[in-house]
């Protein structure tokens, strides 16, 4: 990675790094009634041999982290052209962070959860987590080839224990920051855009026309079946059946879940 050689395949790099921090800071943001606050303490989780191989230029990538999301605030309260300013204090509330500066930790992961060319980011507010706020956490897992998949779930502080077994089922798909896949370890998981007052397990990371919370899988313990319902203004199919709302059906154990005609979420239960 340094000294110019050229990276193979699969392996992390800063450039992977800087993305899924600004992705994690955009996820993590905080709405208040006249500002909109984004996360600004960062702990990053590395495989261990990534993490070796990093070491020496951690505090490059730390360095060239600080200038890109500060860029990136800068565009966000970039006043868009042909808005006045009335209109523009009025409609658009500037973004900005709790901190002075921002905080970037890096550390092996001695879980065994993040593979090799992986990133796993946990995000907070300020030094001191805010009430009712648990951040945001991004995961990249199981890199296809060359494309990152990323799962993007609201959450709390990294756990100090989890489990990697008991992984009920996976979903597949492609939001706007490309490749994703999900692990459902719970026994029901929200998916949705989410927001500040609806924390889901799957962010999608698309427009306005999924729902904050579009839609609840739920794996039923007692007879070993998954359940699937509707909670969106625009629509869900299952096998290219429209769901009703507010109606729990039974979720075969591979299928294609159409969120809202803008992505498919590609569904399969683990034995």
């Amino acid at each position: 990675m340094s000294r110019g050689r050229i990276v193979a395949e699969g392996k992390i790099t800063g450039q992977i790094i800087i993305d899924q921090l600004i992705r994690n800071m955009e996820l993590g943001k905080f709405e208040m009634g006249y500002s909109t606050l984004l996360p600004c303490i960062f702990s990053l989780y590395l495989h261990p041999d990534d993490y070796t191989r990093l070491a020496g230029v951690i505090d490059l990538i730390k360095e060239d982290a600080r200038r890109a999301l500060a860029a990136r605030v800068e565009q966000l309260n970039a006043r868009p052209l042909g808005l006045g300013v009335i209109r523009s204090n009025k409609d658009r509330k500037p973004h900005k962070t709790a901190c002075k500066d921002w905080s970037f930790e890096f550390f092996p992961d001695s879980e065994g959860v993040v593979p090799l060319g992986d990133v796993e980011i946990h995000s907070e507010l300020n030094e001191i987590p805010q009430p009712g706020y648990h951040g945001a956490k991004t995961t990249l897992i199981e890199r296809e080839p060359s494309v990152g998949t990323t799962t993007g779930r609201v959450g709390g502080a990294r756990p100090e224990t989890r489990q990697t077994s008991g992984v009920f089922a996976e979903i597949r798909y492609e939001d706007d920051s490309g490749p994703q896949l999900f692990l459902m370890t719970q026994e029901e998981i929200s998916i949705g855009r989410g927001g500040d007052d609806v924390p889901v397990n799957v962010a999608l990371y698309t427009n306005d026309e999924i729902s904050r919370e579009h839609l609840r899988v739920r794996r039923d313990r007692d007879r070993g079946v998954f359940l699937i319902v509707d909670k969106s203004m625009n629509g869900t199919w299952l096998n290219g059946k429209r769901l009703t709302r507010g109606v729990e059906e039974a979720l075969p154990p591979r299928a294609e879940i159409g969120v809202a005609e803008v992505l498919t979420l590609h569904f399969e239960a683990r034995a």
